[in-house]
């Protein structure tokens, strides 16, 4: 939580409480948006506010207003209370469940119905209803204020229809009697209704409800984690010079202008410009190139990149909140905060559902009056409606296939974070595919060896590969591990020497070798030419890295590595286009390399050369035409593009940051994963509007029973039963999705 200084006014962060679904987001948005000269926009995933405020206006005036809305509110100099955190509610779901199971058997097992049964029900879901349900009231209550009417409306009122009734009729009626029992008998008749109880169906209702919201909050407290991870990424501390020593400091004590070591191996600490030194700098992470960039004296460096040669020392030109890292969780937070959440199907179900079941109990009440029937016989009636509209299947008809779908995609190395994923997955078209590390397998690898008339290839991949054997450079590692591949053990390099920048250099077997760029060879007086120059040149033209190996005087051979395709990533990009999805290959990887990727692949369109920005840019742009995007990748230089796409697909072999900032996690690192996690996401997704439609046509049915008063308790129960296990049955289904991998 911060606040930033702006020419216009200042941006004050607010942690927001008490939220229950997107619609309350909005309502406490409108409400900051009224007052003069604010920018507000509520996030209700992260539950927060990022509140655009003039200078002369006093940011607790901020919170007056959110709480004027009913909600809870804190600025960023206080502790945010969490409202009903995931462990809150595990506890109250733990509970719950351990207090509902017994009820639900006593009502439905009348063997079980011993003497006074009853009132150890009303024992046992007095606190179910009152503890358990206790968020689902007051956030129903929230909402009554403001004139909505959500899922939480419709079990609350169900659920205390229901709980009340019962106590009704155990204090005043018949059920409290001794010996009384439930029969089984399935037959539509009046009856006394003050005989009957409906505990179960309060209890069970309000323990469903409540492990979906356990499992919805879990989703919901790790939205932050992309920021949090993404600013760890960076160096703990640093070696300064000062006074012409290293002295090791925390990095948050830099300073602009500030001169620090970095040793191979390490981490950059912050944005900076090398004065000394010069090295290999692993920059994949932030900028998705796969082959290692050269740096030396003058040269601009990014934290958090790794130093993956020789020592360098640079001078600190960016630090805190101005650095490349902190501009990138920036751009995630903004992208995870406008991006709109999607209210909950249920939500919009009881948006319209409640209003009819209250009119239709206040129409049967009066009607029986009107018909000349007692009160007390119209009020059981009416209240009949209420109980049988009570969502017991609706409460299911989420969790269930979310829990099983969910299940099957984890067997199927597919992690889906929650409900409100699915229906992203169903509006796509097209999917834009970040490169290395997702199309390409993200490591260089040995593809081809030229040789000069006269060398024998093995000769050429033993000393080539016995004098890069000696580097930790990542080609130098390609060559030398294709090298043991083919021809087996190395010979040893003597007399070794990192030329930083140009390549190595070393004696192998008394002849002295050169491996690197043409430059390095060109200072000793060699030239390239002839088919070698040629291979070299085609080998460049297609992105490609050549390295030139010289021994005995002579140019000797060019060795051509390559970051390479997976075999599985043209199948994939097949597979997406049958799903209606034109895929679109974005890369910060020159344009030759992007280019030969997206042929071998089948790719049409591709984008290349672009920074972290330019990802989010060109999502926006596409948006912006109209379309519904999903982004695949898997490096720190993708979690804003993932955080902004529509459907955000992270690739578990990536980093923590793409993983925590996508909406799908594919643990395979295959793309066909992707292939599979849509197709999944748009069956459960089917499957819960399915289970929502048998689930509200069962309540729609039952109550013209319950308005006539022929509400049984036995019919009630066996129909609410039979309602749910079809819910159930159906998402059970799911366990026999098939994957498309063949």
């Amino acid at each position: 939580m911060t606040t930033v200084e702006h020419s216009a006014g200042r941006t004050v962060e607010l942690a927001i409480t008490g939220m229950t679904c997107a619609s309350c987001a909005n309502r406490i948005e409108r409400k900051l948006n009224k007052l003069a000269g604010v920018a507000a926009s509520v996030n209700y995933a992260t539950e927060k506010a990022q509140v655009t405020a003039p200078d002369g206006l006093d940011p607790q005036r901020l919170v007056e207003v959110v709480e004027a809305a009913g909600y809870g509110a804190a600025l960023p100099t206080t502790e945010p209370e969490q409202d009903e955190p995931a462990d809150a509610l595990r506890q109250r779901l733990l509970g719950s469940l351990a207090l509902s199971v017994p009820v639900v058997v006593l009502a439905m097992v009348p063997a079980l119905q011993f003497t006074f049964w009853q009132w150890i029900s009303l024992v046992l879901a007095a606190p179910v209803v009152v503890w358990g349900g206790w968020p689902l009231h007051r956030a129903a209550w929230l909402n009554l204020r403001h004139g909505a009417a959500t899922m939480d409306t419709l079990v609350s009122m169900g659920t205390l229809a229901a709980f009340l009734w019962s106590l009704y009729a155990l204090l005043f009626g018949h059920a409290g009697m001794p010996g009384m029992t439930h029969p089984f008998a399935l037959t539509i008749e009046r009856g006394d209704a003050t005989s009957s109880i409906y505990l179960e169906v309060a209890a069970a209702v309000t323990t469903f409800v409540l492990a979906g919201r356990y499992f919805e909050a879990r989703a919901k407290r790790r939205a932050g984690a992309a920021l949090r991870a993404l600013l760890e990424l960076g160096a703990k501390d640093v070696a300064v010079l000062r006074g012409g020593e290293e002295v090791r400091v925390p990095t948050g004590q830099l300073a602009v202008g500030d001169r620090f070591v970095v040793r191979p191996g390490e981490k950059i600490a912050t944005d900076g410009v090398v004065e000394e030194g010069g090295s290999a700098v692993d920059a994949s992470m932030l900028t998705g190139e796969s082959v290692p960039i050269e740096v030396g004296p003058g040269d601009a460096v990014v934290g958090a990149t790794v130093n993956a040669g020789g020592r360098l020392v640079v001078r600190a030109t960016q630090i805190g909140s101005d650095t490349q890292l902190a501009q990138m969780a920036r751009m995630v937070e903004e992208a995870q905060t406008g991006k709109a959440q999607i209210q909950r199907l249920a939500d919009r179900v009881s948006a319209v559902f409640v209003p009819i079941v209250i009119g239709l109990a206040l129409l049967t009440l009066l009607g029986w009056l009107v018909a000349g029937q007692p009160v007390t016989a119209a009020f059981t009636a009416a209240v009949a409606v209420l109980i049988i509209a009570c969502p017991c299947a609706m409460g299911l008809a989420t969790p269930t296939a979310l829990l099983v779908g969910t299940g099957r995609g984890a067997q199927l190395g597919v992690l889906i974070k929650g409900p409100q994923v699915l229906e992203s997955t169903r509006r796509i078209d097209a999917v834009v595919l970040d490169k290395t590390g997702t199309v390409t397998t993200g490591r260089m690898r040995l593809l081809d060896v030229h040789t000069a008339e006269g060398t024998a290839r093995d000769e050429a991949l033993r000393v080539a590969g016995a004098v890069e054997n000696a580097s930790e450079h990542p080609i130098a590692r390609a060559i030398t591990t294709g090298a043991l591949q083919e021809v087996g053990e190395l010979p040893v390099v003597v007399e070794f020497a990192n030329l930083e920048g140009l390549g190595v250099q070393g004696v192998v077997e008394g002849r002295a070798v050169l491996a690197g760029r043409a430059a390095l060879l060109e200072q000793w007086g060699l030239h390239l030419d002839g088919p070698l120059a040629e291979s070299k040149s085609a080998a460049e033209s297609e992105g490609k890295t050549a390295i030139v190996a010289a021994w005995d005087g002579a140019v000797r051979a060019v060795l051509v590595v390559a970051d390479t395709v997976k075999p599985t990533s043209q199948q994939a990009i097949s597979q997406l286009r049958e799903l209606g999805l034109t895929p679109v290959l974005l890369t910060g990887d020159n344009a030759a390399a992007a280019a030969a990727v997206a042929a071998q692949v089948g790719i049409d369109e591709v984008i290349a050369e672009v920074m972290p920005a330019d990802k989010v840019e060109v999502v926006k742009r596409l948006q912006g035409e109209g379309k519904a995007v999903a982004m695949v990748g898997d490096g720190v230089n993708d979690a804003a593009a993932l955080a902004q796409a529509d459907l955000g697909l992270s690739m578990g072999t990536g980093t923590d940051i793409a993983i925590e900032a996508g909406d799908l996690t594919l643990v395979r690192g295959d793309l066909r994963a992707a292939v599979d996690a849509i197709r999944l996401s748009r069956r459960t997704l089917k499957t819960i509007r399915g289970n929502m439609f048998w689930a509200l046509a069962y309540n729609v049915a039952a109550l013209p029973l319950a308005a006539a008063g022929l509400l049984n308790p036995m019919i009630a129960g066996a129909a609410m039963a039979f309602s749910s296990l079809f819910v159930v049955g159906n998402s059970l289904r799911l366990r026999r999705f098939r994957t498309t991998a063949r």
